[in-house]
């Protein structure tokens, strides 16, 4: 009898060390390039809306200098969550044959009806009224082969001008870009939010044209995972998605504009005016409160990519994209 009741006691103590093991939080590495585009490193600044929130899940963010270096990590499973323009994702599977990786949720997405697209901009008293006053000019892009450069590229192209033939183009930071174009380095150069609302852009740039009238809607950044991660961690990530949509949300309310641009603020140490005007509202790009990225929208970024000649592949977007764990985690939250 004793013996029986040791088996027992044994069973029992092996029962709950594996219930301590299972109920151990998933540590779910984040990456992220920059704030406030990325706001995984600022997500969880209300940590009473992530109910979850080291139970289920644990988050490791990580900053990365680009989408580039986030395919590399996603291939070593350095990273569990990585963010892809539509251009690094094309890229990832063309010619790091990640096919296993999966678009699982919306970051941000331009030219959205009622929403900031992302102009690119000349002097307001320059030379160049109309496209065709590039011929023979200068343009400052990003990175050659990004979602906007290929953008612009797709736009100029209608209007009859190739790279090296009609225009020349150079790589810059954004940090830089107004400099370039105010010193006659640049005659036409790429904007994104913090740059294109500062004062001193504003005070002698007008906008040429915009990203969406290249592309449609453009899904600038999703987030992707790889499908063993996924698969080994479904309930930790519908748990994380559904506290990221709350404080998604919270962030998006106008109720709560004046804190959200505090917090931004305090993070990124810009004054709180570089912000106020426009994050989170109409003049930003667009965020889906239920994180559910354009997947049409990506699916035709992906072709104006490979039309430009960045990819030699067609990709099918659906193979690539598991959306049911922002679903579910949308549904427990309702509308």
């Amino acid at each position: 009898m004793a013996a029986r009741w040791r088996i027992i006691a044994a069973a029992g103590l092996l029962l709950l060390a594996g219930t301590a093991q299972a109920a151990e939080p998933v540590r779910i590495k984040i990456g992220w390039i920059t704030v406030p585009t990325s706001l995984s490193p600022i997500l969880f600044a209300k940590p009473e809306l992530a109910t979850h929130l080291g139970k289920s899940y644990t988050v490791e963010p990580t900053r990365f200098a680009g989408t580039s270096p986030m395919i590399t990590a996603l291939a070593t499973g350095d990273l569990d969550i990585g963010e892809m323009a539509f251009a690094s994702l094309g890229f990832a599977i063309q010619n790091a044959r990640l096919t296993d990786l999966r678009i699982i949720a919306d970051e941000i997405q331009d030219g959205v009806e009622g929403h900031l697209s992302l102009p690119f901009v000349v002097l307001k008293d320059g030379k160049i009224k109309t496209i065709a006053d590039l011929r023979g000019k200068t343009i400052a892009t990003n990175v050659i082969g990004s979602g906007t450069d290929i953008g612009m590229r797709s736009l100029l192209r209608k209007h009859g001008l190739e790279d090296k033939r009609d225009y020349s183009i150079i790589e810059s930071d954004y940090g830089h870009m107004t400099a370039l174009l105010a010193e006659g380095k640049a005659d036409m150069i790429i904007t994104i939010n913090v740059t294109l609302n500062s004062p001193q852009l504003q005070a002698i740039a007008r906008p040429l044209f915009y990203l969406k009238d290249a592309m449609g809607t453009t899904q600038i950044l999703t987030r992707v995972a790889r499908t063993g991660f996924i698969a080994k961690n479904r309930a930790a990530l519908v748990d994380y998605f559904e506290d990221e949509i709350r404080e998604l949300r919270w962030y998006l309310d106008p109720a709560n504009h004046d804190e959200a641009v505090r917090i931004v603020a305090d993070f990124t140490k810009l004054p709180p005016a570089a912000f106020a005007g426009w994050i989170f509202t109409e003049r930003d790009q667009y965020r889906d409160p239920d994180d559910r990225p354009n997947l049409e929208a990506v699916a035709r970024n992906l072709k104006t990519q490979k039309d430009a000649g960045f990819l030699n592949i067609d990709v099918d977007v659906d193979r690539y994209a598991d959306l049911s764990l922002v679903e579910e985690a949308a549904r427990r939250l309702g509308p």
